[in-house]
């Protein structure tokens, strides 16, 4: 049940999307997890097509396209049964790199731009720590110039793929004095330098092929020209990949939900009980279809954020909400699934639990399903702060 786009060049994408991932099934997503290793073959089969820089732009060896054509290109890897494993493995490179795109320098963008369109370049994103999760205001990892260096000292978690990343665009203090406010924080694209970092991976319920990580920084020196846009302005620079995040999150949730879907709908009409097929029950059929509609709705969802922002219009209300659906609906067409198989749902073989592990986190991750209501709640109808 492959999506088909109206605009022709979205519709190229996915095309092109499936063909590689085709080369890499089930089998071998089920390994990489299993094992905890990370799926090198298939992030170089995009870098090698050029699908890695899909987002940066053209000047830089990039594809030059917008978010929506990098949502088309996540929602297609995840449901060919990558999950999270996959998308993971890239998104950080397609989106995270866009406050150094919109606010870094000459040198920053000449430096790094073209190697990150290139597959090159493993970039990691670090802002949350032990002690400010969601509250990024009280964030305690600082900087200290010393003349034309930076010295980085503190403490982040789950920074996604750290182990094999080369650089991290790490969010810092570097004015203690508004400690406990969004101002006096600036942001770096910093080496993973091993004399001064040391990297331990969380163990976590999924998504293992790609680590989630805690990063200790010891006086990581980091020269003036790694800061990305104006000292003290870094959460406010930050914000502006936060809703490319939030979309293209958005559109992973439905591939994996789009992937359980289609586990669940063989499963239906090829199992027999009581001499006909489980899928002509309607406490099975009307819940699969009932994914199928969520789904479609959320895609719709993400697809009007992502062209929001890819006109330059403001579009927080609707990253969020498109992030908030989706999540909720790749969620119940998991679930659904390891329903529908019964026992078979929570074995291995048929995938469904791998899915269902992995949609789970995208109702926490990259912002939990409260924070975004929170968003809505106080941004767009004018309810007061919560906290």
């Amino acid at each position: 049940m492959r999506a088909k786009y109206r605009d022709e060049t979205l519709q190229s994408i996915a095309e092109g999307i499936r063909r590689v991932c085709r080369r890499f099934d089930d089998t071998y997503w089920a390994a990489c997890d299993a094992e905890h290793r990370f799926p090198h073959e298939f992030h170089d089969e995009l870098a090698r097509g050029g699908w890695i820089g899909i987002a940066i732009p053209e000047e830089y060896g990039g594809g030059g396209q917008g978010i929506t054509a990098a949502a088309v290109m996540m929602r297609e890897i995840a449901a060919s049964g990558a999950a999270m494993n996959g998308c993971s493995a890239v998104h950080l490179t397609v989106f995270g790199l866009n406050p150094v795109v919109v606010f870094g320098n000459d040198r920053l963008k000449d430096t790094f731009l073209p190697r990150a369109a290139a597959g090159e370049l493993h970039v990691a994103f670090g802002v949350t720590e032990p002690d400010a999760g969601t509250d990024t205001s009280h964030i305690t990892t600082r900087a200290e110039r010393d003349g034309d260096i930076w010295r980085i000292t503190g403490r982040k978690i789950w920074t996604t793929k750290a182990l094999e990343s080369e650089v991290v665009l790490l969010l810092v203090r570097t004015n203690p004095e508004l400690a406990g406010t969004f101002g006096g924080m600036s942001l770096f694209l910093a080496d993973l330098d091993s004399d001064h970092v040391d990297i331990k991976a969380i163990p976590k319920l999924g998504r293992n092929a790609v680590a989630s990580c805690e990063v200790a920084y010891d006086g990581l020196p980091v020269e003036h020209w790694r800061m990305v846009g104006e000292e003290g302005h870094g959460f406010k620079h930050l914000l502006h990949g936060l809703n490319p995040e939030r979309i293209l999150v958005a559109s992973e949730a439905i591939g994996i939900g789009e992937a359980s879907l289609d586990k669940a709908v063989v499963y239906a009409n090829e199992r027999e009980v009581f001499g006909r097929p489980i899928g002509q029950n309607q406490a099975l059929s009307h819940p699969l279809a009932q994914a199928h509609v969520q789904l479609q709705a959320a895609w719709l969802a993400v697809i009007d954020a992502a062209d929001r922002y890819d006109s330059g219009l403001d579009c927080g209300e609707q990253a969020n909400a498109a992030k908030w659906l989706a999540a909720e609906a790749g969620f119940f067409a998991a679930d659904r699934a390891v329903q529908t198989l019964g026992g078979m749902g929570y074995a291995s073989e048929y995938h469904v639990e791998r899915y269902w592990r992995e949609a789970r986190l995208m109702r926490i991750a990259p912002v939990s399903q409260e924070m975004a209501l929170n968003y809505i709640a106080q941004s767009v109808l004018g309810l007061p702060r919560s906290y």
